[in-house]
């Protein structure tokens, strides 16, 4: 996707101008300039670089008396799904580009790309090739504030067949257009036994120490991947100028916290030698959504890690996240050996959380039938997207399982913490799904911040979601919470009720060591009441076990008059949505029967 077309060339314009241009803008070129008439096509190192020439030049510059052109070199065939959206304002909240993205057609995928611009780029993948074409049509030129977006097609190769590989008496090499991965320093000793689908140790390094790290033509990095059985990723080119620079470890979880321990040796060893510093910590960097189970109730589960390890540990703020950096830093300070412990503990909680929220999605992907995971955006704090488990930080990385960033604060959820569940697939119904009503209680001093300045978040969320979303009055003047009236199918209840959870955790009024429960009732006809309660509440109380959700029943209620009464669910935003479809399952068995009964 770095092959660029430069075009409204003078006759007059040689290769060897299109050179001096790059050399003078100091735009490194992968090969030679193809000139033809009228236009020309380049390489380009990677997709920054191809980014920089496209920003810079194209519509800026004269030659040989015309402005020239730059722009992806994407044949007709291959401009299907796939489109590039640059200028994007950093500043810009996630889920406004979400909504703004899914007024076009439905998007499947969204990957932020890490560039050295100021401004924010993203990759998009629509369901179908019309809906991108909109959406080229639609946001080129898009205002916001001061940006003015502009938007290109890139590469779809699966808009054709793939070829057959041409065979080779050597290994051979992917093109860049393919997307082949960028060098990085890494040992390939043992790298190839680990899954795409791990879940790395991510660690924060001073910018100074990663010479050190790396060593004399990488000898000191191989000895560390050697020895760990690990992969070792230094995104060392990543936030030029930055103090300091993101690796990820791939490996077991004994190999990771072998490889950071000699990393912390190596980077104490040189601040002892230069005088840097007299302690270096360890930091380690996770995505928010799993950082409230690691500090625990009342933070109990931080306090035990800290008298265990003898280590004091701080972890960054809230008000830290940004487009570029979904991630919160774990500082461990302490000698390396209680560094070393800690990361063990530390990391132990991180894949539990990881690994429960991967289980409960894989659960939500045979609960509710027709949803589409990738195209959600909604588990974590409220940015619209999950990091990438081996890039940059901040930025997603093109990777063969198709890692779409965009849709958490969180949304490509084939990229939940950059590795996609195993059943999250797209399921095709023919039968338009049933509309759903559900009533979400929200603390009264967060209505503000869900409306949005005239009314902006809410709408944006109801069009997101697909869903119709209002505000009921408040009940009296003391009222502590309000009531939200979300009206849509499964899919839309999932999505908008998330991102409802995600915003309270977003704008603190649940604190980071709380997690955010919520009350919500949904009505069920009463002939069903009795058979959600169960014979002795046995049911009622498997539906706890299972979801972990708090299910109430009361049993005062007069139906109301389409003859339902309410059944309470207060939990976490999972275990409410799982006891929400299971109710809903009862619900559907006690139709059936009685249909059954009077055919």
């Amino acid at each position: 996707m770095n092959k660029l077309y430069i075009g409204n060339l003078s006759p007059s314009v040689t290769a060897e101008d299109l050179k001096t241009l790059f050399g003078e803008r100091k735009l490194p070129l992968a090969g030679q300039v193809l000139l033809k008439s009228g236009y020309a096509f380049v390489d380009f190192p990677d997709q920054n670089w191809a980014i920089k020439a496209i920003e810079s030049l194209s519509g800026k510059v004269e030659l040989h008396g015309k402005v020239i052109e730059v722009d992806y070199s994407v044949p007709k065939k291959l401009r299907s799904r796939k489109i590039q959206i640059r200028n994007i304002p950093p500043h810009l909240q996630w889920e406004v580009l979400d909504g703004l993205l899914a007024e076009y057609g439905t998007v499947e995928n969204v990957e932020q790309v890490n560039t050295d611009t100021e401004t924010a780029v993203v990759n998009v993948t629509y369901a179908t090739k019309e809906q991108a074409k909109v959406a080229i049509e639609k946001l080129t030129g898009h205002q916001f504030e001061e940006y003015s977006f502009r938007v290109s097609y890139i590469l779809d190769v699966d808009a054709v067949p793939p070829s057959p590989a041409p065979r080779s008496r050597r290994g051979g090499r992917q093109s860049r257009d393919q997307g082949a991965p960028q060098p990085s320093f890494s040992g390939s000793t043992g790298a190839s036994r680990y899954k795409q689908h791990d879940f790395p140790l991510r660690m924060l390094v001073p910018t100074q120490f990663v010479g050190a790290i790396i060593g004399k033509e990488g000898l000191t990095i191989k000895n560390v991947t050697k020895q760990t059985q690990s992969k070792v990723d230094i995104h060392r080119k990543e936030n030029a100028g930055a103090a300091e620079k993101p690796i990820s470890i791939h490996s077991t979880a004994e190999g990771c916290s072998s490889a950071c321990c000699m990393i912390l040796e190596i980077m104490q060893k040189e601040a002892d030698e230069t005088k840097a510093a007299d302690e270096i910590p360890l930091k380690i960097l996770a995505h928010n959504s799993l950082v409230g189970r690691l500090i625990g109730k009342e933070g109990r589960n931080l306090k035990k890690i800290e008298q265990d390890t003898g280590t004091k540990i701080t972890i960054s703020s809230l008000q830290d996240l940004t487009i570029y950096n979904p991630e919160r830093t774990i500082t461990v300070k302490g000698s390396i050996g209680a560094c070393c412990k800690a990361e063990v503990e530390i990391m132990k909680k991180l894949r539990e959380g990881y690994e429960n929220d991967i289980a409960a999605i894989n659960q939500q992907t045979n609960l509710i039938p027709g949803l589409n995971v990738n195209a959600l955006g909604i588990f974590s704090t409220g940015l619209s997207v999950l990091p990438p488990a081996s890039g940059p930080r901040g930025a997603a990385m093109a990777t063969t399982t198709g890692y779409s960033p965009f849709l958490s604060h969180s949304s490509y959820l084939s990229g939940l913490y950059g590795i996609p569940p195993a059943n999250a697939v797209t399921h095709q119904h023919s039968q338009a799904p049933e509309q759903e009503v559900v009533y979400l209680f929200i603390p009264t001093q967060a209505v503000g911040a869900l409306i949005g300045k005239k009314g902006q978040h809410i709408k944006q969320l109801a069009r997101f979601a697909g869903a119709s979303i209002k505000i009921a009055p408040a009940e009296g003047p003391e009222a502590s919470e309000r009531m939200v009236i979300i009206t849509g199918p499964p899919e839309a209840q999932f999505k908008a009720q998330g991102r409802i959870f995600g915003k309270l955790k977003e704008e603190n009024f649940f604190s980071p060591k709380e997690e955010v429960k919520l009350e919500a009732h949904i009505k069920v006809p009463s002939s069903a009441a009795g058979r959600v309660i169960g014979k002795g509440g046995k049911t009622v109380n498997e539906l706890q076990n299972l979801t972990s959700a708090e299910v109430i029943v009361p049993r005062d209620q007069t139906p109301d008059e389409n003859d339902e009464v309410f059944v309470k669910i207060i939990g976490h935003f999972f275990a409410s949505q799982t006891a929400q479809r299971k109710i809903r399952e009862i619900v559907q068995q006690v139709r059936q029967q009685e249909q059954k009964h009077q055919q």
